[in-house]
């Protein structure tokens, strides 16, 4: 097996993971959109707002896909392809489950904002937490990239 293809599969598996848990995420806030604008669509911007919120780990796969496409070269090493591997896989892991958990909040916070509760802001904040784990993924991503030899 070529290096290339080791670095290539961690890209795949970056943007794969970040992009289906994305897009898992946004589905289970949109479902509990749904039923909730039946008892309050007065609130319908309070859950778009929400359940935008886990589409923001699919970027950072993208994001790494642009910090590592630059080491992507026929010649390259089994270390460099290694490290691009090692840090596509972990932030994809950790975008996938952070956003699937993030969205398990914010589906919370909507229905409880359907239910009549003063709960957005709380929700927002609450939300933070599981995504910052999917930023401190992209940091590491953004560091191992520092170390992988052009």
């Amino acid at each position: 097996m070529e290096p290339i293809i080791l670095a290539y599969l961690g890209i795949v598996l970056m943007v794969g993971l970040s992009g289906i848990g994305s897009a898992y995420g946004v589905t289970i806030c949109g479902n509990a959109a749904v039923g909730a604008l039946k008892k309050n669509p007065g609130a319908s911007g309070q859950y778009i707002g929400l359940s935008a919120l886990p589409s923001s780990q699919g970027l950072y796969g993208f994001v790494g896909y642009f910090l590592l496409s630059a080491y992507l070269i026929p010649g390259i090493t089994w270390y460099a392809a290694a490290a691009i591997f090692g840090a596509g896989f972990g932030l994809g892991l950790v975008a996938f489950f952070s956003s699937i958990r993030q969205a398990q909040v914010c589906a919370n916070g909507i229905v409880a904002i359907g239910g009549g509760h003063n709960v957005f802001g709380t929700t927002m904040v609450l939300a933070v937490f599981p995504e910052l784990y999917a930023i401190l993924g992209l940091l590491v991503l953004i560091l191992i990239s520092g170390l992988i030899p052009a």
